[in-house]
């Protein structure tokens, strides 16, 4: 008899429990169950997103690398960039797509387009190589254009070290333009060994030394 009102008793304190928290276990399990749920089905969106902008991106390559690029299919690519751009900014596709958008903007004349796109994506981007590269395309813009002092405030911004030897090749384009020849100089020797030491040729430094009358560019 003491067994079963053991049991009893153990039946009843079951009962009250279940009682008192049996309201909140199914509240947590239902959470739970919502939460693998929303992630796998984030996951899932995630993943769409991605193929979204990687057929994007494919399409804009498609259209820009034309070798007759009319102004029809210019348009185009614009567009397709433009969409890239709005729908998944921040995303990488999004990044390389105002590279490439700038480029089809310098191509077609419109280089105050080129100059805003390329400003945008260095302000914003969160991939340091291509705001590095958007600054380096920037800065030959601003040479260009005669405004090397604009250009050395840019390439003074931050610049991944795989792209420090095309940085010191344009700043010495624009020491150049100043008529600053030393300075120059200095620059695109500085590039050369760069461009050494890391084993990604630079073509068309050496020239610009050579008409500088410059024949020795390594200590």
């Amino acid at each position: 008899m003491a067994e079963l009102r053991t049991e009893e008793e153990q039946l009843e304190a079951i009962k009250r429990w279940w009682k008192e928290n049996g309201v909140s276990l199914l509240i947590g399990a239902a959470v739970a169950a919502a939460g693998v749920f929303g992630w796998k089905t984030w996951q899932d969106y995630q993943a769409g997103q991605a193929e979204a902008a990687s057929q994007r991106y494919q399409q804009l390559l498609t259209l820009s690398s034309q070798e007759q690029l009319d102004d029809a299919a210019r348009e185009r690519a614009e567009e397709v960039a433009t969409t890239l751009v709005e729908e998944h900014g921040g995303t990488l596709y999004a990044d390389m797509a105002q590279l490439l958008s700038a480029r089809l903007s310098v191509e077609g004349g419109d280089q105050a387009a080129a100059r805003e796109t390329l400003e945008a994506l260095i302000a914003n981007s969160e991939h340091d190589y291509l705001s590095g590269l958007a600054r380096l395309r920037l800065a030959r813009l601003q040479v260009a254009a005669d405004e090397a002092e604009a250009a050395l405030k840019t390439l003074d911004g931050a610049i991944p070290a795989p792209l420090a030897a095309q940085q010191a090749d344009i700043r010495g384009d624009a020491h150049f333009a100043l008529e600053q020849t030393d300075q120059a100089r200095d620059a695109w020797r500085e590039a050369l060994r760069l461009a050494e030491n890391g084993e990604r040729p630079l073509y068309g430094v050496q020239l610009k030394l050579d008409n500088l009358g410059v024949q020795e560019t390594t200590s």
